[in-house]
């Protein structure tokens, strides 16, 4: 309540969302090493670079969701 009425609100959403987004990226670069997820695939096989990547996602803002917004 305080961050609104304070006008603050706006800000500190817009940086809750940046540190999301720069966690969600980071987090779905380090899947796509272990789980080998490369050009060479998405070249390859494209649906399967896209199933993958889907899936690597979903978890990874699962992951972010429960670190940073509901922590």
């Amino acid at each position: 309540m305080d961050l609104l009425t304070s006008g603050r609100l706006s800000g500190y959403l817009h940086e809750i969302d940046e540190q999301c987004n720069e966690r969600l990226e980071l987090m779905v670069e380090q899947m796509k090493v272990q789980q080998g997820i490369t050009e060479e695939l998405k070249a390859k096989d494209m649906m399967e670079w896209v199933g993958r990547m889907n899936e690597i996602r979903a978890s990874v803002k699962g992951n972010v969701l429960r670190e940073i917004v509901h922590a």
